[in-house]
């Protein structure tokens, strides 16, 4: 598993390309969290991917014109917090609408 962090500006469809780059490979997404940091946004996702793979994505996601720096590192595993799984945003939504009824 690997850790990825994209930091890109954030104009029209510049996340929507370095996701599309992930999907368009058949990659399993197992994790992904954008947010703004600074001047520009992070994308930090976690990827089971091969050395040829992490090399195309490198590549795809620097021919972005909005993307100013790819990092990766290797994930310790599943029990880092950080990564812990977290319930569909559906689910929580419900779950908040459903508490703000019974309130």
């Amino acid at each position: 598993m690997q850790v990825f962090y994209i930091r890109y500006r954030n104009s029209q469809g510049t996340l929507m390309r370095i996701l599309n780059a992930v999907s368009r490979r058949g990659l399993d997404l197992s994790t992904v969290h954008a947010e703004y940091s600074g001047q520009d946004h992070v994308a930090t996702m976690l990827l089971d991917v091969t050395q040829k793979q992490i090399g195309q994505l490198y590549r795809e996601w620097y021919a972005i014109v909005d993307v100013t720096e790819v990092r990766s590192t290797a994930a310790r595993g599943h029990e880092d917090a950080a990564w812990a799984h977290h319930p569909p945003a559906s689910e929580s939504v419900a779950q908040q609408a459903a508490r703000a009824a019974l309130a």
